[in-house]
């Protein structure tokens, strides 16, 4: 489905309606590039893309079925780019992402966008307002989506360092009840957080020092600066997940601790169950020549013994810290 298309020159939208059958004729202009967005579509909606911009049958594959990890691959003169969107749910404690295909050429962008992860809206309002900018060409359009990816995934990392502070807490806190699952699946969701961060470094090292058809020279400093965010964000999702992983032994060590405690207080109270059930059982035998069957102190003798001898494992047992 096609969300917006629009013909610009020198960073200014032109005002008449946008016509897919024109578009390649018209950004061919001196100073004009089309920029087309377009959100999930099938096979049959892009083949009028792809025939009006030429694009290489190899990378329509991808943007229509996408799944792709972050890359950059030239196609003749056209720059094909897969970033990886995404955004934080605070009530599942899960990472939703999505992904943007970016076809870039010196005449236009084509930008396929699948989950919902990084709307595209707010890059092309705020591009529309920076004429300077935009008129640096599709270079301009692919750093702006670029940059907001990136200043998304420091989002997602500030919302993912409270949870694993919350962790940190429970793992040390008297709770009986380990977090030990909500560990795993934070571990998880860092561990693919990663997979969708750490492919791009290299793209954007290429895109500062490289010279591509349709990206102007002045933007490589830019991309350059994007690249150092990256790999910050990258550097702390790796401390995120040394992190996590140290709070889970912390975890299982404290688990095996409290089982411990609770095999010993097992243990403890058995031996002192085991006192009474003994004497019980021998003076239960009823021989008649055992003293006590005649004695009229016999009974309240072996209950005593019994109490006195409980009495005395009880308060060794809670000394030694077994109770």
């Amino acid at each position: 489905m096609i969300v917006d298309g629009a013909i610009y020159n020198q960073g200014h939208r032109r005002p008449e309606p946008f016509q897919l059958g024109e578009a390649r004729t018209t950004s061919a202009e001196e100073g004009s590039f089309c920029w087309l967005g377009l959100y999930e579509p099938d096979e049959a909606e892009f083949e009028e893309v792809t025939r009006q911009f030429d694009l290489h049958e190899l990378a329509v594959e991808d943007a229509i079925h996408a799944h792709q990890r972050p890359k950059l691959e030239l196609y003749d003169d056209t720059l094909f780019v897969v970033l990886k969107p995404a955004r934080y749910l605070d009530e599942s404690e899960e990472i939703e992402f999505g992904e943007i295909l970016l076809f870039i050429d010196k005449d236009f962008v084509v930008a396929v966008r699948h989950g919902e992860a990084s709307q595209l809206v707010q890059v092309r309002q705020s591009l529309e307002k920076q004429p300077d900018e935009l008129a640096l060409g599709p270079g301009a359009v692919l750093l702006a989506i670029v940059e907001r990816v990136v200043d998304d995934y420091a989002g997602v990392l500030n919302q993912l360092e409270i949870d694993i502070q919350q962790v940190e807490v429970e793992v040390f806190s008297e709770e009986e009840e380990a977090p030990t699952e909500r560990i795993y699946k934070l571990k998880r969701e860092v561990l693919e957080f990663a997979q969708a961060t750490t492919p791009l470094l290299g793209p954007l090292e290429r895109l500062a020092r490289g010279r591509f058809e349709g990206v102007h020279p002045d933007l490589s400093e830019y991309f350059r600066d994007v690249h150092d965010h990256l790999q910050r964000v990258v550097d702390q999702i790796t401390t995120h997940r040394d992190l996590l992983t140290s709070v889970l032994e912390a975890n299982l060590t404290q688990v095996s601790v409290r089982q411990n405690e609770d095999m010993r207080k097992i243990s403890a109270w058995v031996a002192i169950a085991a006192v009474p059930t003994l004497l019980a059982g021998v003076w239960g035998m009823n021989f008649t020549s055992m003293p006590e069957l005649s004695w009229k102190l016999g009974y309240p003798l072996a209950v005593g013994i019994m109490v006195g001898v409980c009495t005395y494992l009880y308060v060794r047992f809670r000394r030694s810290g077994w109770l």
